[in-house]
C-alpha cells in the first residue's frame, strides 16, 4: 500500500520535531507499507503559498495519505476516505486575539476534521483538549503516541553531585522559566538552556546569579549532546500535547523532573520525579532532592528504561499501519 507523507517545508536546520519523528516512524513500517516523502513547494505562510501547496498536494495522493502536521489545510484536496491527519499541539487556539484564534480555528481544525477520516493526536490529554476547544467527534480522533528514536542510547556518566548540570528544555511561556530561574536561585547548579533567550529572561538569570549557558538553533545531533552532557534533566512545562524531552532523557538515562500537569504524567508514568510546575519552592525541593538522594536517581533511570519501551518505533509504526488497512478497508 502506497501511503503518501506529506510534511510541511522546513526552512531552518533546528526546524526539526515533526521531521524526526515521522522520519522514524517511516523507518519502522511493517513491510506492507510502502512509503512516499512528499515536501511542501512553498513554506506555509501567506495565502498564496497555502494555496498553491493545498493543490499541488492534491497530485501527489498515494492509496493512503497522511497529513504529518503544521500544514493541515492540505486536506482540502485530498481524498476523505484515504487521509488522516496528525495533530501535534492545540496551543495556538489558547493564545492570540479572539479573531484570530478563530480563524486558526477553522481553516487548521474545523475544515480539515471535515475532510480528513481519522484525526491522530498524541496523547490522550490532546485527545480531551481537541474535542474541548473544537468539537470534532471524538469518534474521529486516535491517539497514536510519539515515538522515541531507536537512535538514542544509553550514555552513562557519573553524576556530578558538586555542581550537576541542569538541562532545561525550551524558553518559551509554557516552557516555565520564569520559575525555573528563582527555583535554582542559591542552588550550585551550571543550568544550560536549549532555546533562544528573551532579554527579560537574560535579566532574571543575572538577577538570581545564575550559572548558565544558552544554546538554540541546534540540530538535533547536537540536543542530543546536551542530554548526554547533562546531571538532571529539569521539564516543570505547565502545558504539553505530549513531552519528547521526557523520553529522550529516559533513553539516554538521566533522571528527570516534570511538571504534574496536561500530557506529563501520562507520558512519565513513573520514571519521573512529577512536581507542581506552578510551585516554585517544589521545583526547588525536587532538584535538592535529586541532587542529594543516588538511590532515588537510579531508580528513576531504570524505570525510565522500562517506560521508553511503550513508545519503541516498532510499536507506533505497527499502530499506523493499521490505521491505513483500516482506511483501505473502510474506503472500498
Amino acid at each position: 500500500m502506497k501511503t503518501t507523507f506529506f510534511f510541511r517545508r522546513a526552512n531552518a536546520p533546528w526546524h526539526h520535531s515533526i521531521e524526526e519523528l515521522f522520519g522514524t516512524i517511516i523507518g519502522a513500517l511493517p513491510p506492507s507499507v510502502t512509503p512516499f516523502r512528499y515536501v511542501m513547494k512553498r513554506n506555509s505562510t501567506g495565502l498564496r503559498n497555502r494555496i498553491v501547496n493545498t493543490v499541488d498536494s492534491a497530485f501527489h495522493q498515494g492509496d493512503v495519505n497522511h497529513i504529518t502536521g503544521d500544514v493541515h489545510y492540505i486536506a482540502l484536496f485530498l481524498r476523505k476516505s484515504r487521509t488522516i491527519l496528525t495533530i501535534h499541539d492545540l496551543r495556538i487556539l489558547l493564545s492570540g486575539n479572539r479573531l484570530k484564534r478563530e480563524v486558526i480555528r477553522f481553516f487548521w481544525f474545523t475544515m480539515p476534521a471535515w475532510r480528513v477520516r481519522y484525526i491522530t493526536v498524541i496523547s490522550e490529554f490532546s485527545k480531551k483538549e481537541l474535542i474541548r476547544l473544537t468539537g470534532i467527534p471524538s469518534r474521529k480522533i486516535l491517539v497514536v503516541y510519539d515515538c522515541i528514536s531507536a537512535d538514542i542510547v544509553p550514555f552513562p556518566r557519573p553524576f556530578h553531585a558538586e555542581k550537576p548540570v541542569i538541562l532545561q528544555i525550551g524558553t518559551t511561556s509554557n516552557k516555565n522559566l520564569d520559575r525555573v530561574i528563582p527555583a535554582l536561585a542559591g542552588l550550585h547548579v551550571s543550568l544550560v538552556i536549549i532555546g533562544k533567550l528573551s532579554d527579560p529572561q537574560e535579566a532574571m538569570l543575572k538577577q538570581h546569579k545564575i550559572d548558565y549557558v544558552n544554546r538554540f538553533n541546534l540540530p538535533y545531533a547536537e540536543v542530543l549532546e546536551q542530554y548526554r552532557q547533562a546531571d538532571i534533566v529539569l521539564f516543570a512545562s505547565t502545558y504539553e500535547g505530549f513531552g519528547l524531552p521526557i523520553l529522550e532523557a529516559n533513553a539516554i538515562g538521566r533522571p528527570v523532573i516534570a511538571g504534574n500537569n496536561s500530557s506529563l504524567p501520562e507520558v512519565a508514568g513513573d520514571a519521573a520525579l512529577l512536581v507542581d510546575a506552578g510551585n516554585i519552592d517544589e521545583i526547588r525541593s525536587a532538584v535538592i532532592q535529586l541532587n542529594g538522594d543516588p538511590e532515588l536517581r537510579e531508580r528513576l533511570i531504570r524505570r525510565g528504561f522500562d517506560n521508553v519501551k511503550r513508545f519503541h518505533p516498532q510499536t507506533i509504526g505497527a499502530q499506523f499501519a493499521g490505521i491505513y488497512e483500516r482506511l483501505i478497508r473502510e474506503g472500498t
